[in-house]
C-alpha cells in the first residue's frame, strides 16, 4: 500500500490478548509501519517485536507512536523499542494505562495534538481522539504528491481504536465515554475528505465517506 510517490505503508498483523476490568480476550492487531527503504516509524507495535522488526528490516526507525494505552498496543512497545533503539510516544492522557503495565517506567515523549511527526519526506499529524481512552490520537497522513493509481486517496488517517469499519470504538470499559468517542469522530474524524483512507487498529480498512452516513446510526444505537 502507498501513499504518495516515496512512502509506503506496510501492515503487520499480530495476535495476543487484551485485558481490561478483569477479563482477557484474543486480539489481531494491525501494526502499520510507514516510510521507505531507508527509513520509517512505527504504529502499535503490539504482540510479537521480533515479526514487526523483521518487517521493519533494518530501517532506521524514527519513533514509535501508540494511538492509545490499551494493554495490546502498549504490552510489548518496550520490548520493540530495544529491539530499534527509537522514541515510545503516547499521550499523557492514557500514561495511568501505561502505568498499570509499565510501573517503574515511562514513555519517552508525550503527543501534543497536532504534533507533527516527519519520516522519508512526509508528516504525520497527531489528532487527539479521545473516548476509547482519554488519551486517544489518530494520525493524519495528508496527500502529498500523486495518488498510486487514479481516483486513489492521497489522504490517509491511522485511527487506532477511535473508528472502525462499522462504527465506533468500544466504550463500555473503564476510562471510555460513548459522548465523547462519538464527538471526536464527528469533529476530528468525519470532517475529513470523504476519500480519506481509514487504517484502523484491528480489521479491515475503511474510509470517511463509507463510514460518515453512518453517524446518526451509531448514536441511536449508543454504541
Amino acid at each position: 500500500m502507498t501513499s504518495g510517490s516515496n512512502v509506503r505503508i506496510d501492515r503487520v498483523v499480530t495476535s495476543g490478548t487484551f485485558s481490561l476490568d478483569g477479563g482477557t480476550w484474543e486480539v489481531d492487531n494491525n501494526v502499520w509501519i510507514i516510510g521507505n527503504d531507508t527509513e520509517c516509524l512505527v504504529i502499535d507495535p503490539a504482540h510479537n517485536p521480533a515479526e514487526i522488526a523483521e518487517a521493519v528490516n533494518g530501517r532506521k526507525v524514527t519513533a514509535i507512536l501508540l494511538t492509545h494505552g490499551h494493554d495490546d498496543h502498549i504490552r510489548y512497545a518496550g520490548e520493540f523499542r530495544d529491539l530499534v533503539k527509537a522514541p515510545v510516544h503516547l499521550h499523557r492522557d492514557d500514561w495511568m494505562l501505561w502505568h498499570a503495565v509499565f510501573p517503574d517506567q515511562d514513555p519517552d515523549k508525550a503527543i501534543e495534538d497536532g504534533e507533527e511527526f516527519t519520516v522519508a519526506g512526509a508528516t504525520l499529524k497527531a489528532l487527539h481522539t479521545p473516548g476509547h481512552s482519554p488519551g486517544s490520537v489518530s494520525f493524519l497522513l495528508p496527500g502529498h504528491g500523486k495518488p498510486a493509481e487514479p481516483g486513489a486517496s492521497v489522504n490517509t488517517v491511522f485511527s487506532g481504536d477511535t473508528l472502525f469499519q462499522g462504527g465506533p470504538g468500544a466504550t463500555g470499559r473503564s476510562y471510555s465515554d460513548f459522548p465523547t468517542i462519538i464527538e471526536s469522530i464527528r469533529t476530528r474524524l468525519l470532517s475529513l475528505p470523504e476519500d480519506t483512507v481509514v487504517l484502523t487498529g484491528h480489521g479491515e480498512s475503511t474510509s470517511i465517506g463509507a463510514e460518515n452516513p453512518h453517524l446518526d446510526e451509531w448514536i441511536a444505537r449508543g454504541h
